[in-house]
């Protein structure tokens, strides 16, 4: 099997793409066989990982036309030729680059941020984005002498979008995101909801104002790209589409009640 992978580093006139040859074994994993292309022929070559356990979200990156986590990435999978290219265009078609998917597995950096070496990307239009949402918990007032208790009901209810591991999938994915350097991207947006929907913040703290424009909840255009990529199941689209659904419902119930 051949590894084709994107490299880049400052100073160069334009990327390149180098073939790496590698003897896959049950198990392999493309991490595995990044780490099998550094050892054997070129130990410059530069991508994250941390945990290898699908759990830091260092290692996403896009794999034949797909943004996933590299560590939990199957070489097997891809053997033979499967094309699993199921997204909506999220990139100018002039930048995928052509590959053989019988014979080889293309590995390139996230989309929409920019590169610093090969795989590496700059994470900071993403966090950026995050950060401007304030996704942090707002106490109602003074500190319990234990914790602040939450009905397991409304635990559940939190659950699909608590379990964000920031890798970015989603921003790679996100054909608004591409276009709109504004859209603080699907994982801020899902962030925003799960805290508006926690019934332990801070009472009156309107959570859905933060992102309500045009460039915020309303620039989504539903592709479904982030739900589809993300590694741990959590649905960007449902959580945008709740908050833009009940914005909705309370522009006209203000109506309603100027009349």
């Amino acid at each position: 099997m051949n590894l084709k992978v994107f490299r880049y580093h400052p100073g160069m006139n334009k990327p390149r793409y180098d073939l790496f040859k590698i003897e896959t074994a049950p198990g392999m994993t493309v991490l595995n066989a990044l780490f099998a292309a550094q050892e054997e022929y070129d130990e410059s070559l530069a991508f994250r990982y941390s945990c290898r356990g699908a759990v830091c979200g260092s290692c996403a990156m896009l794999i034949n036309h797909v943004p996933r986590l590299a560590c939990r990435t199957q070489v097997q999978d891809f053997i033979g030729g499967k094309n699993d290219d199921y997204l909506s265009p999220f990139q100018d078609p002039g930048v995928n680059e052509p590959f053989d998917p019988t014979r080889e597995i293309l590995v390139e950096p996230l989309p929409h941020l920019p590169v610093i070496r090969d795989l590496v990307v700059d994470m900071s239009p993403f966090f950026n984005g995050y950060r401007s949402l304030h996704p942090v918990f707002i106490p109602p007032g003074e500190r319990p002498e234990r914790e602040y208790p939450v009905d397991p009901a409304d635990a559940k209810k939190m659950e699909p979008y608590t379990n964000c591991i920031l890798c970015a999938a989603c921003f790679g994915a996100c054909p608004v995101n591409a276009k709109n350097l504004r859209y603080p991207g699907p994982a801020a947006l899902t962030q925003l909801y799960r805290f508006h929907i926690d019934p332990r913040e801070k009472p009156g703290h309107t959570r859905l104002a933060q992102a309500d424009n045009p460039d915020g909840w309303w620039a989504c255009e539903f592709h479904t790209n982030c739900r589809k990529v993300c590694p741990r199941g959590v649905p960007p689209d449902r959580a945008i589409g709740l908050a833009r659904r009940e914005l909705s419902e309370g522009r006209k119930s203000q109506k309603k009640g100027g009349k």
